[in-house]
C-alpha cells in the first residue's frame, strides 16, 4: 500500500507533539517504518564537522553512539552530494560503510534520502529490508517529499543524548533586537495560566472581590516593575506598560472575567477562559501588528495569574544564580526582565513573537540581545551556556571552549575599542589625503537622538518619525507633533536634519488603523503610498514639521519610497498648501527643503525628471537592496543573500552618485551600508561625502575614514565594479582592512 500525504502530514504533527528533541526523532523514525512498511529507518545529523551523528534508529541493533566520518559511507556520500541513494543491495556498492554491531548487513536494501536546509544537508534519512530490492519509486518520492517538511522540523534539533559529540549548534529565529550575548541559560514558564483546571465556585461575589483585588495588586505591581525599569528606559518606552495597564482597565476584558465568575467559575478558571478567548481572536487577524497582539494578552494573563499565586503563597521566589543570564521561554513577559537584578540579563530566546512585539520594543530599549520567533525550546536546559547573536537571530547552544573564548575576547575588544575611539568625538571625518565627510545619525526615539550627540553626528541623517506614532495608542495630534519634533530639532541647533515622513506599512503597521490584507505587504500600501491614501494623516504631519522647523533653515523633508512623479508632485503640492493654510493662520514659516529617499529601483530612473523638484537626494540602502536583489531581510530562510556589497546594488548606487554630482544636488547614503567599512570604502571611493547611521557605529566609521585615502578607495572601487560576486568584493574589502591595519572588533565588513 502506497503512503498518501495524510499520512506524511501525520508523521510531522505527530513528531511535533513530542516533549523532547529525542523523542520527536524517534517518533519520527518509528512512523517511517509504519507507514514505509520498511524494516529499518534510521536518522543521521550533520554536526559541526559534517560528521554524521546518529540520532535514532528503528530496526537496528545499537547499544552505543554511532558516529560516521564525513564523506564516508553511502550516508555520508548522500550528506556530501545532497543526492538520493537507491539500491537493491549497499553492502555490494565500493562506498559501502559497515557499523560494527549494528547487523545492517541484514538489511541490503538501502535507501538514503538527504534533508536538506539552506542548500546544505542537515541530517539524513535512511530505509532499509531484508528483501534486497530496491525501494519503489512511489515510496521513494514520498521519503523525498517528507524530506522537505523534515527540513523545517529538525532544523533546531541536536542530540541530546549525543551532547558530548555536537557542538556549536546553530539555531534560527527572527531580529528582535540587536548585539550580542553570552550567558546562562534561565528557563521561564509562562504557561502556568494554561495550566489551570476547571473549577466551580460557591460563592460568586467573594470571587468577584477577589477579581477586584487582583486588578489593583496587578496594577501595583507594574508601577513597580516600570520603577524598577526607569533608569534603563526613556520615557518614549514605557508605552509598552501603558499598554498592559490600559488592559488591565479595559472594560470587555474585566466585564469577561467577572460574567464567566457569575456563570459558576471560579477566578483563575474564569480568567484562563477569557484570556483564551481573547488571545484567539487577536491571533486570528490578519494583520500582523494586530495579531501579534495576542502575545500581550497572553502575558498578561500569566502577569495575573502569578499575583494571585503569590498573594495565595503557592509560587516561591526564583532564585538568581550569580551569572549572567540569557531568558528563554515559550513566552516572556515584562515582569520576567523587570524581576531580575540590573545587569543581570545579557540576552532573551522566546519562542513567540516578532520584532514588532512588545517584548522586542522593550529589548531593544533596554539594549539586549533578543531573538524571536524561535521553532522550539525543547532542547534548552537551564544552566547550559549560549550564545545570543542579535544581528544575524542567530543562537549558538553548547559553544565549544574555543569558540565561547572567541566570542568572550570579541566582546572585551568591543568594549575597548569603543572606549579608544571616544577620543575621536570632537575631531572631524577627515580621509588621510584630505576629504571631508559628514556623519550623521539615524534616529527615531529621545534617546537615540541624545545617543548620537554622546558619540559625534553632525546632524540627523535620519529622523523616522514612525516610531513615535508606533509608541502610542493612538494618532497624536498636530499639536503634540510639533512638540516631539521641535524636541529633536532642539538637539542640534543649526546642524543638518532630515526628517522622513510617515513611512508606515509592510512591517511597520499603526496598531490603531485599519490595514488591509495584503498577500504581499512590501510591494503594497506602504511608505508615501499610504499616507497618500490617508491625506489627512500626511497633511497633519506636514503642519507639525513646518511649524516645528520654523525660524529654522536646517529642517529637510525626505519623501519615503517614492516610486513615481505623480507621488512627489502630490507631496510638493500638499507642502504648498500647507504653508499656505500657516502663513493665512498668521505664522512666520521657514519652508524646509525637499528630498526623495531613493529606496524604489524605479525611482532612480526617474531622477533626471525630478531634478527641479527636489533640492536633495538620499538613498535608503536597506531597502533599495532588498528590492534589487528580491530578498526579504527579515526572512530567516534568504536573509543571509541581503548584502549592500553585491555588484547589482553597488552599480545601481554608483548610478546615483554619478547623477547628484552632474546636478549640484547633495546626497547622503543611510542604512546598513554607511556602517560597514567594506561598502564605506566603496562609498569613499565614488565620491560620497555624507553618510548616516545607527549612532553607535560613528566611532568605528570615523575611525576608518580618518585611516584611509580617498584615492586608495577609488583603486578599491574600480576592482570592485570589475568583479561579479559579493564574496570576491567582501574578501578584497577585507585584505584591503588588513593591510591598512583597520581590524573591527566586531567582524564588520569580514567575508560573509
Amino acid at each position: 500500500m502506497n503512503p498518501s500525504i495524510l499520512e506524511l502530514r501525520q508523521i510531522v504533527q505527530l513528531a511535533n507533539l513530542a516533549d523532547t528533541a529525542d523523542e520527536r526523532t524517534r517518533r519520527i523514525v518509528d512512523s517511517i517504518c509504519e507507514v514505509i512498511g520498511t524494516d529499518v529507518c534510521s536518522l543521521y545529523a550533520v554536526d559541526n564537522e559534517n560528521n554524521l551523528v546518529l540520532l535514532a534508529s528503528h530496526g537496528l541493533s545499537l547499544d552505543k553512539h554511532v558516529v560516521i566520518p564525513r564523506g564516508t559511507g553511502l550516508v555520508g556520500q548522500v550528506a556530501q552530494r545532497c543526492q538520493l541513494t537507491n539500491t537493491d543491495d549497499a553492502s555490494l556498492l565500493p562506498q559501502y560503510h559497515y557499523i560494527p554491531g549494528s547487523k545492517e548487513d541484514e538489511f541490503p536494501g538501502f535507501c538514503a534520502v538527504p534533508v536538506v536546509n539552506k542548500g546544505a544537508a542537515i541530517a539524513v534519512l535512511v530505509v532499509q529490508s531484508r528483501q534486497p530490492v530496491k525501494l519503489d519509486p512511489i515510496k521513494e518520492a514520498f521519503l523525498e517529499t517528507l524530506a522537505a517538511h523534515l527540513a523545517l522540523l529538525l532544523e533546531n534539533i541536536t542530540s541530546t543524548s549525543h551532547a558530548k559529540l555536537l557542538f556549536d549548534t546553530h539555531i534560527s529565529g527572527v531580529p528582535g533586537s540587536p548585539g550580542i550575548g553570552i550567558g546562562t541559560v534561565k528557563l521561564v514558564d509562562s504557561e502556568l495560566l494554561s495550566s489551570v483546571e476547571v473549577e466551580r465556585c460557591t460563592d460568586s461575589d467573594h470571587e468577584v472581590k477577589l477579581w477586584q483585588a487582583l486588578l489593583d495588586e496587578t496594577n501595583i505591581e507594574l508601577t513597580q516593575e516600570m520603577n524598577a525599569l526607569s533608569s534603563s528606559l526613556s520615557q518614549s518606552a514605557f508605552g509598552v506598560f501603558d499598554a498592559y495597564q490600559m488592559l488591565l482597565q479595559d472594560k470587555t476584558l474585566i466585564e469577561n472575567v467577572e460574567s464567566g465568575i457569575r456563570n459558576g467559575y471560579k477566578l483563575t478558571t474564569a480568567l484562563k477562559l477569557s484570556i483564551q478567548y481573547f488571545s484567539d481572536f487577536f491571533s486570528q487577524m490578519e494583520d500582523p501588528y494586530l495579531k501579534a497582539r495576542n502575545e500581550d494578552i497572553r502575558h498578561l494573563g500569566n502577569k495575573l495569574f502569578r499575583v494571585w499565586l503569590k498573594r495565595n503563597s503557592k509560587q516561591t521566589a526564583l532564585e538568581i544564580e550569580d551569572k549572567k543570564i540569557v531568558l528563554v521561554g515559550e513566552t516572556l513577559s515584562i515582569s520576567d526582565i523587570a524581576n531580575l537584578p540590573p545587569g543581570k540579563l545579557v540576552g532573551i530566546i522566546c519562542c513567540d513573537g516578532s520584532s514588532l512585539s512588545h517584548l522586542a520594543v522593550l529589548a531593544n530599549a533596554l539594549g539586549i540581545p533578543a531573538v524571536m520567533g524561535v521553532n522550539s525550546i525543547l532542547n534548552f536546559h537551564s544552566g547550559e551556556t549560549v550564545i545570543v547573536n542579535g544581528h544575524s537571530a542567530d543562537i549558538i547552544r553548547k559553544p565549544s571552549k574555543s569558540l565561547l573564548k572567541e566570542y568572550a575576547e570579541i566582546l572585551a575588544t568591543r568594549n575597548q575599542f569603543s572606549d579608544s575611539l571616544s577620543s575621536l568625538k570632537e575631531l572631524p571625518a577627515v580621509t588621510t589625503d584630505g576629504v571631508r565627510v559628514h556623519l550623521f545619525a539615524n534616529t527615531g526615539l529621545q534617546e537615540d537622538v541624545m545617543s548620537g550627540i554622546s558619540n559625534g553626528a553632525e546632524g540627523i541623517g535620519l529622523y523616522r518619525t514612525e516610531i513615535p506614532f508606533m509608541a502610542r495608542q493612538s494618532l497624536p495630534s498636530e499639536v503634540e507633533q510639533i512638540a516631539v519634533y521641535q524636541k529633536v530639532f532642539e538637539c542640534y541647533p543649526g546642524k543638518p536634519i532630515y526628517v522622513r515622513t510617515l513611512d508606515i506599512g509592510a512591517d511597520k503597521p499603526l496598531p490603531y488603523l485599519p490595514t488591509l490584507n495584503e498577500h504581499n505587504p512590501a510591494l503594497g500600501l506602504r511608505g508615501i503610498r499610504f499616507t497618500l491614501s490617508h491625506i489627512q494623516l500626511l497633511t497633519t504631519q506636514l503642519r507639525a514639521i513646518i511649524q516645528a522647523a520654523a525660524g529654522r533653515d536646517n529642517i529637510h523633508m525626505l519623501v519615503p519610497m517614492v516610486s513615481s512623479t505623480v507621488e512627489l508632485d502630490s507631496v510638493c503640492h500638499l507642502v504648498d498648501e500647507a504653508m499656505d493654510q500657516l502663513q493665512q493662520e498668521g505664522h512666520k514659516l521657514t519652508r524646509p527643503k525637499i528630498g526623495v529617499m531613493v529606496e524604489v529601483p524605479a525611482a532612480i530612473s526617474l531622477l533626471p525628471f525630478w531634478e527641479s523638484k527636489i533640492d536633495f537626494v538620499s538613498i535608503g540602502t536597506n531597502d533599495l537592496s532588498q528590492y534589487l536583489l528580491a530578498v526579504d531581510r527579515n526572512n530567516p530562510m534568504v536573509a543571509k543573500l541581503h548584502d549592500t556589497a553585491h555588484p547589482a546594488v553597488l552599480h545601481e548606487v554608483q548610478r546615483v552618485v554619478e547623477w547628484s554630482k552632474k546636478t549640484n544636488l547633495p546626497l547622503c547614503v543611510c542604512g546598513e551600508m554607511a556602517s560597514d567599512p567594506i561598502a564605506v570604502m566603496l562609498l569613499l571611493g565614488m565620491g560620497v561625502q555624507q553618510l548616516s547611521m545607527s549612532s553607535s557605529a560613528i566611532p568605528l566609521i570615523k575611525s576608518l575614514i580618518r585611516s584611509i585615502s580617498a584615492t586608495d578607495a577609488r583603486a578599491f572601487l574600480a576592482t570592485a565594479l570589475a568583479m561579479n560576486t559579493t564574496e570576491k568584493i567582501r574578501y578584497e574589502g577585507s585584505k584591503r582592512l588588513h593591510e591598512m591595519g583597520f581590524e573591527t572588533p566586531l567582524g564588520i565588513g569580514a567575508v560573509r
